[in-house]
């Protein structure tokens, strides 16, 4: 298990998240430009390392009922993992992005280098866009994951 003053400096390499001290010796790391109301990435991470992320968009994390997974026990690579992944699911999206997005439903992904791709249905088809570009169109769901997967991506 990370000390406290560990999994400080982890969260710390994160230049968007700000620190605010609250009661009992807890800190929390809010993310200022969520798309959302939540700004809170970390919550109550506590001297005796208990803590949490907040991980609602997220797969693959068991959450509670305030979309909070609790990190007590994570790895450094674990935990930096998450909080990337946590802030990259409440960046607002750009304007590539929404116009790209619109109304469709979609997906992001990324892979261990950062890259981040969408995966959105369109007219029936599912289209994996890199910024603007079509990168590749499916026929169905589990067609694309399986490419997204082989490639190397997670989805978020």
């Amino acid at each position: 298990m990370l000390t406290f003053e560990e999994k400080i400096a982890i969260i710390e390499s994160f230049p968007e998240l700000q620190r605010k001290n609250v009661s009992l010796g807890r800190v929390n790391y809010h993310f200022e430009e969520s798309a959302s109301d939540k700004k809170n990435v970390v919550y109550h991470l506590h001297p005796k390392g208990n803590g949490f992320v907040y991980a609602e968009y997220l797969q693959g994390y068991e959450i509670d009922d305030k979309g909070m997974v609790n990190i007590r026990d994570f790895s450094a690579e674990e935990l930096r993992s998450i909080i990337q992944k946590s802030i990259l699911s409440l960046t607002p999206k750009s304007s590539v992005e929404d116009a790209i997005i619109g109304d469709n439903k979609e997906e992001k992904w990324i892979d261990a280098e950062n890259n981040s791709l969408i995966l959105i249905e369109e007219d029936e088809m599912w289209n994996i866009y890199f910024g603007l570009n079509l990168d590749n169109t499916f026929n169905s769901y589990e067609e694309a994951t399986e490419y997204l997967l082989e490639e190397g991506f997670k989805r978020l």
